[in-house]
């Protein structure tokens, strides 16, 4: 059975989007299967995240629009046909369905062309959000026959009126945080030499299914954790190796979570990588303690990478002043990513939409700095906001040798110690789930998933 959250809840939010938009139609797209190898053959279907906000309907070819003036709400699908029933069993009314958001208009999928072309031919605006699927391109094309651009407009509201989680999305994004805790922790008990990456990932993966849910984006699992996105499981693990798992789950009504942590393969972490560990740790601590309305998520990532700079001057891998460091950009050798990003209905909650629009404003500009570029979320922290919390440590081979090559921030940097002691270290990034709420913010999940290095390695003795 699907669940959905209560009609009126889908009501409220067209009703806010209303609020905001004032003229023209308001269009949304919901996704179509998407085909493997043939036709008939999908991947697993995922509705479009906006389409499912606004009208819950999780099912593939519906359409919908708003007429932002009349306030005329009509959702456009097909009913079942008899052979879609022999395939499926017994379906439920394009009708029926519609009650689940409270849209009492229905027409057959094919009438949206002749009523786009209808409102097109008065010269009235059309608004709709960036098309990331191919079948959405083929749409816009068919219906303005050039050049079309979506609504700056739509994507801003849209965002605002997503960024701010109410209670039962939240507690939605809980579940998901709870499901994510065990799939990390049976990973950390299963981190043994002679393990393979891949047996792993399918334990992970069961687990999650195993509440009917699915992982909310494809599993980082990786000695090689230096590799910021490795989705090979390929390897077997060896004893004193770094296992880094970024995963999370999703539920069924696609509410995320995401959590990294990194475990060491036969229980014990070294010295070594423990200094490197409890850096990381210093400065995800650091920046959930700053967490809360008002400041930018831009500042607390600079502050993390202060304590990232400072913990590696103090073990001697970088030196010289610290502030002049972060501002030159020596320290994205080792951290060339953002400090988290958004999260909610989308892992990377909303992103298709646009990052600037998402993470950025006004006032907050993305950087251009190579690494800082990457930091998804900027802006100032509101209230209700649900982001990660992700900072990380990595030494990667070929961009130490390419800037050692290039005399790249010599003075900050001590190359030859990179070189002789950590070019196979791998990388570390522990990440958290985090709240904003109104004085400060708080960990989602029942419980915090084990972080500290002896919470690990007594998890990973077990």
């Amino acid at each position: 059975m699907i669940n959905y959250f209560s009609p009126e809840t889908y009501y409220k939010r067209r009703k806010n989007l209303l609020n905001e938009i004032k003229n023209g139609i308001i269009l949304f797209l919901g996704n179509q299967n998407a085909s493997i190898n043939y036709k008939d053959n999908h991947y697993r279907f995922r509705q479009d995240s906006s389409f499912l906000y606004f009208f819950g309907i999780d099912l593939p070819n519906f359409a919908a629009i708003m007429d932002a003036e009349s306030g005329e709400e009509i959702i456009f699908a097909d009913d079942f046909s008899q052979e879609d029933i022999i395939w499926m069993g017994a379906q439920p009314l394009v009708k029926d369905l519609t009650a689940i958001c409270k849209v009492k208009q229905t027409q057959c999928f094919e009438d949206i062309y002749k009523y786009l072309q209808n409102v097109t031919d008065q010269n009235r605006i059309i608004h709709f959000l960036p098309p990331y699927r191919y079948h959405h391109i083929l749409f816009y094309e068919k219906i303005f026959k050039t050049v079309f651009l979506p609504s700056s407009e739509l994507i801003r509201t849209v965002v605002k009126l997503r960024e701010i989680k109410t209670e039962e999305e939240i507690k939605e994004i809980e579940k998901a945080c709870n499901v994510a805790y065990q799939m990390h922790l049976s990973v950390m008990m299963a981190a043994k030499p002679g393990k393979t990456e891949k047996e792993l990932t399918i334990q992970m993966e069961k687990i999650a299914s195993e509440k009917a849910y699915m992982p909310s984006f494809q599993i980082i699992l990786s000695q090689n954790g230096h590799i910021l996105h490795n989705h090979l499981h390929d390897k077997t693990l060896k004893k004193g190796r770094l296992l880094l798992v970024d995963a999370g789950a999703e539920t069924d009504l696609h509410y995320a979570s995401d959590f990294t942590r990194v475990t060491p393969v036969g229980g014990v972490f070294s010295s070594k990588q423990k200094d490197i560990y409890q850096i990381v740790l210093d400065a995800n601590e650091k920046a959930t303690s700053l967490i809360h309305p008002g400041i930018t998520f831009y500042d607390i990532h600079m502050a993390a990478c202060k304590v990232v700079v400072e913990g590696l001057k103090n073990i001697g891998i970088m030196k010289n002043n610290t502030d002049e460091a972060l501002a030159s950009g020596a320290h994205t050798l080792f951290m060339p990513h953002g400090l988290g990003h958004m999260m909610g209905l989308d892992v990377h909650d909303m992103e298709s939409l646009g990052e600037d629009f998402v993470g950025y404003s006004a006032t907050v500009k993305r950087s251009k700095q190579f690494g800082t570029a990457y930091l998804r979320l900027g802006k100032e922290l509101k209230q209700g906001f649900v982001l990660t919390n992700e900072p990380g440590i990595y030494f990667i081979p070929m961009l130490i040798h390419q800037w050692k090559k290039q005399n790249l921030f010599k003075e900050f940097i001590n190359y030859d110690k990179l070189e002789k002691e950590y070019l196979d270290f791998g990388g570390i990034r522990l990440e958290d789930d985090i709240l904003v709420t109104d004085t400060g913010c708080r960990l989602l999940g029942e419980k915090r998933l084990p972080i500290t290095i002896g919470e690990i390695e007594t998890i990973a003795k077990n």
